[in-house]
């Protein structure tokens, strides 16, 4: 059979050392080998020919060593994220990382200038032991307004000398995009908490809303950027989401009911029930998705938290694809809290109305402290993420200590008690011609301020029949003749606009005041009712003098049916 022509072996020898010999005539005789004499011989005999081995002494190698470390840098430097480059005096680029090289020309070109200044200050402060000199730190803003920091350190040579500055430089666009949101966390927070007892005074509760709506509106535009959103609170009793305040014309979740639930009830529903924020980057591919603002195209869903409880959702829409990233999420969940203690300072959670009706500034500042707590650990964890961006963390901080001073005008705004203000003993009523002997309807699901109308208008000489539930209002109204009905808005069984609806029906010339608490008012109930010929609104709290001076005008303004 006729032998396999196997391939001699390509052998590289380094130096020649007289022990060798032998070594060296064995491999000639059966593989291919050359010899060198020095390193960069070797070197070049690499690079221009493949070997399968070589051999040298241990010293003859010593020099890879350099090489292979050199090779290790010049990787980490082609891979960095951070541009590095060397500048000479004169602001000529003597060498440059691909990343900085890849940064836009207007940033080369400051980098470079900076480098000089460097250069120029660093000779004139030049010190005996200038080893000791540290570099300068520059702040780069572009025309297209993006960021960028660097450092510039002076070169010294062995003769000490400053020969050449070199400088790191990198993108801060993120980082100031970030230092900017907290900037607008913490002013969008103490705006929506700051509350001035005296201004406030001379506010009824709808006026209170209002102003409300015109700093969250204000504030999340500073801090994300969109005008779309939509506030929805929890009916603990019905486990019901109801719409109170939002902007950018929401489409179907303000005309439908949304239960907490993760099935059914949109991605508002299912943040509500699942207490975590929800990300929705393309509302075409969510099935949870229940239209919002027209021509959305992204959501962010948030829970609002009072401590350890969900009272509600804040849902911001955005008309762009992938429009919120995990940094909004993050923000806007501490937002979620300032807007939690707004809401509750402000008295709009209808569904905590019976808690909070009579209670003290004390008892409301034992529930605000806990979510003050959780605002103030939230940012701890924040703190501690952002190591190394001083200037955010001390933002952060700043925020910690504007949480610690909400605790004073919460005290001081929430001392008054909602529902009637200013209701005295019946001894002290007289009767009134104009309402001795009028037949009136009070409908109202609240005890306290139900018993109170009720005896007040007695006091004046009015017979009363007083219900706690919209089923029963709606049946009386329906058979019975009313002088005048006073209805809540929300009620168990039927709502302040159905008993309206039903006194209109039996007689068009009943009049009707509706009563609602914190503002609410489901499906625009009251502009919907002021069409059809409301007499008036009383938003509680509401005084004495108040209630009786509305009753009074509609009595007046009453024509025969």
């Amino acid at each position: 059979m006729p032998r396999t022509s196997v391939k001699p072996m390509h052998v590289l020898i380094l130096g020649s050392p007289q022990s060798w010999e032998d070594l060296g005539e064995w491999l000639e005789a059966r593989a291919r080998v050359e010899r060198v004499d020095t390193f960069e011989a070797a070197l070049e005999a690499l690079e221009s020919e493949p070997y399968d081995i070589v051999i040298s002494c241990a010293a003859d190698l010593i020099p890879f060593k350099s090489v292979f470390f050199s090779e290790q840098a010049s990787v980490v430097l082609d891979t960095i994220s951070q541009g590095v480059c060397i500048i000479d005096e004169s602001g000529e680029l003597v060498w440059a990382n691909p990343k900085m090289l890849g940064f836009p020309q207007e940033v080369r070109d400051r980098v470079s200038q900076c480098c000089v200044e460097t250069f120029r200050w660093a000779t004139t402060q030049a010190r005996e032991d200038t080893s000791e000199m540290r570099g300068r730190r520059f702040s780069i803003t572009t025309s297209e307004n993006q960021h960028f920091e660097m450092t510039a350190t002076p070169v010294i040579d062995l003769d000490k000398r400053i020969t050449k500055v070199a400088s790191i430089v990198w993108d801060s666009t993120e980082s100031r995009r970030l230092q900017d949101k907290i900037d607008a966390l913490d002013q969008a927070g103490r705006e929506l908490v700051r509350l001035d007892a005296e201004q406030f005074s001379r506010l009824d509760v709808q006026e209170r809303l209002s102003l409300l709506e015109q700093k969250i509106l204000r504030s999340t535009k500073e801090l994300l950027h969109f005008d779309n959103f939509a506030i929805f609170v929890l009916d603990r009793s019905r486990q019901k989401l109801d719409l109170v305040l939002s902007s950018g014309q929401p489409g179907a979740q303000a005309h439908m009911e949304l239960l907490v639930s993760t099935e059914g009830n949109g991605i508002v529903g299912f943040v509500a029930a699942r207490g975590r924020s929800y990300i929705c980057p393309d509302v075409s591919l969510d099935s949870r998705y229940i239209e919002g603002i027209p021509g959305a195209k992204s959501s962010l869903t948030v829970p609002l938290r009072l401590h350890d409880r969900i009272i509600g959702v804040a849902n911001f829409e955005s008309t762009k694809r992938n429009a919120f990233s995990e940094d909004d999420r993050q923000f806007a969940e501490i937002f979620g809290r300032y807007l939690a203690i707004a809401l509750h300072i402000l008295e709009l959670l209808v569904s905590e109305r019976h808690t909070t009706t009579g209670r003290l500034g004390s008892d409301v500042m034992a529930q605000i402290t806990g979510p003050l707590n959780d605002i103030l650990t939230e940012v701890e964890g924040l703190v501690e993420d952002y190591i190394g961006h001083d200037d955010l963390r001390h933002r952060l901080r700043a925020i910690s200590e504007h949480a610690v001073m909400i605790r004073e005008s919460i005290n001081e705004v929430t001392s008054r008690k909602p529902g009637l203000v200013g209701a005295r003993s019946k001894s002290t009523f007289r009767c009134d011609p104009e309402l001795t002997g009028k037949k009136v309807l009070v409908a109202d699901d609240e005890d306290i301020i139900r018993d109170t109308i009720r005896d007040v208008l007695t006091g004046y000489g009015c017979e009363v029949t007083a219900v706690g539930d919209g089923g029963s209002a709606y049946e009386l109204v329906s058979r019975e003749p009313f002088d005048l009905v006073l209805s809540d808005i929300k009620m168990p069984g039927k709502n302040g606009y159905e008993i309206f609806a039903a006194a209109k029906e039996a007689n068009g010339a009943t009049p009707v005041i509706l009563i609602t608490g914190f503002g609410y008012d489901p499906n625009h109930a009251i502009v919907r009712a002021r069409r059809e010929g409301l007499s008036a609104v009383l938003f509680k709290p509401f005084k004495v003098d108040q209630l009786l001076s509305e009753i009074r005008a509609a009595l007046k303004s009453a024509k025969p049916a």
